[in-house]
Order: structure tokens, then C-alpha cells, then sequence
């Protein structure tokens, strides 16, 4: 995945600036992705550029482009929102993850170097210290950036950007069961992924992979669940 990731405002790279719709862009997807904003929650014009501190037109720029991208919903009476998730839709996503991410682990176990592998690793160590902190946040960025560093190594720019169209449709869902949730308690398949870089075995990778992606889905799948049942009792 190509965007960068959580880069503040006000302390980007001065000698290579990017234009202020781009970094708005790059703020207001972020809060999606990591859930910051909630499913289901309003997205106003006015309230991003107080949040923000910028002006009107990027905000109404990068609205447009998540809303073109599919993270975020037009729902009418010039309201946008962040969707909810339907059990089909999770299913849909269970697929397409599967058929691409997949693909996208066994390509980057053929061309992965010994530096990339250690940048995993240092990676996942990383999202495990955040998991022991329960620093659900900065779990969900490593757990992004894990994916995403192991997929800039699959040289594939098509796969990849559908993989970041899926990912900013369920992440601010995954931000929610997080807190639901014991992920300790289950199989650590990044370690699997390691270890299938290691040992550059593109077979085993996108196996490990399609068993991470499972697992990750069937926690928002029980996760959303158990909030539905938890507001049909109240």
C-alpha cells in the first residue's frame, strides 16, 4: 500500500512538501482506516476543518475522493457518513481479500530481500508490544503497516490499491471489535508470514496469509455481531 501513513501536518518533510488537499487526504484517510471515525458516524465539511485547522476546499476534495474510493458513504440531504458493515458485505470482503492478498504475499516471498523481512519483523514486534500495552491505536497502525510493507514488496501498484480500497472499508469496523476482543488468545499468523518470507516460499505465504485474513474477518464478523445483539437488548 503506497500512502503514507500517519504523517503529521505540521512536521512533514519540508524539502519535499506536499500540496494541502494531499495531506487533508492523507488525515481524513487515516482516521477512517485506524477508527477514528466510527460506522455509521456523520462526516461533516464544517467539522473536518475545525479538526483539522485547514480550509474548506481540501476538505471537500479529499470528502470526494473517499467517497469515491467507497470510505465513505453519500446517504442524501448532503449528508456523508462512514458505512456500516453487513454480514454480505464482510463476505464479500472475506473473498476478495483472500483472492488478492493472497496473491499479493506470494509474490512479495519472490522478491522480498533480507532487509525487507527484518523490516517485518521489527514491524510485528512493534504491533505485539502495542497488543501487551493494549494501545488498541498504535495495534491497528502496525498491523497496517505490516500488511503494507509486505505488499509494496509484490511489485503489483493494481492488487495492491484494491487491497487499500478493502482495507478503508473495514478498518474503522476492526477499531470497533478490537476492544471486544481478546486478540491474544489467538494464532499469531504474522509469525507464519515471516516465516514464509524467510524461507521465500510463495505457497506457503499466501497459505499463511489466507489464514490471516480469515481470522481477522471472523473477529468483525462476531465482533459486529455481538454489538447488534448488545443494541437489540437495550
Amino acid at each position: 500500500m503506497t500512502a503514507p501513513v500517519l504523517q503529521d501536518m505540521q512536521t512533514a518533510d519540508t524539502s519535499e512538501k506536499r500540496p494541502t488537499h494531499e495531506v487533508v487526504y492523507q488525515r481524513l484517510r487515516e482516521k477512517v482506516l485506524f477508527g477514528e471515525l466510527a460506522p455509521g458516524q456523520a462526516v461533516t465539511i464544517q467539522g473536518l476543518v475545525e479538526t483539522l485547522g485547514v480550509g474548506m476546499t481540501p476538505v471537500r476534495e479529499a470528502i470526494r475522493r473517499m467517497i469515491s474510493e467507497g470510505a465513505l458513504v453519500f446517504q442524501g440531504n448532503r449528508r456523508v457518513s462512514v458505512p456500516s458493515l453487513s454480514p454480505d458485505d464482510i463476505d464479500q470482503m472475506v473473498f476478495i481479500r483472500k483472492s488478492i492478498e493472497c496473491e499479493l504475499a506470494n509474490r512479495a516471498a519472490s522478491n522480498i530481500s533480507d532487509a525487507g523481512v527484518n523490516r517485518l519483523a521489527e514491524i510485528d514486534a512493534a504491533l505485539d508490544k502495542a497488543l501487551l500495552a493494549e494501545d488498541i491505536h498504535n495495534y491497528l497502525v502496525h498491523n497496517y503497516q505490516f500488511h503494507a510493507e509486505l505488499y509494496r514488496h509484490a511489485n503489483a501498484p493494481v492488487l495492491t490499491d484494491i487491497a487499500e480500497r478493502v482495507w478503508l472499508r473495514f478498518g474503522p469496523s476492526m477499531r470497533v471489535v478490537c476492544g471486544q476482543l481478546d486478540a491474544g488468545n489467538f494464532p499469531d499468523r504474522h509469525k507464519d508470514i515471516l516465516e514464509a518470507m524467510r524461507r521465500r516460499d510463495g505457497e506457503l505465504a499466501a497459505l499463511a496469509m489466507e489464514r490471516d485474513v480469515k481470522q481477522g474477518m471472523e473477529q468483525i464478523r462476531h465482533g459486529l455481531s455481538r454489538e447488534v445483539d448488545s443494541i437489540d437488548k437495550e
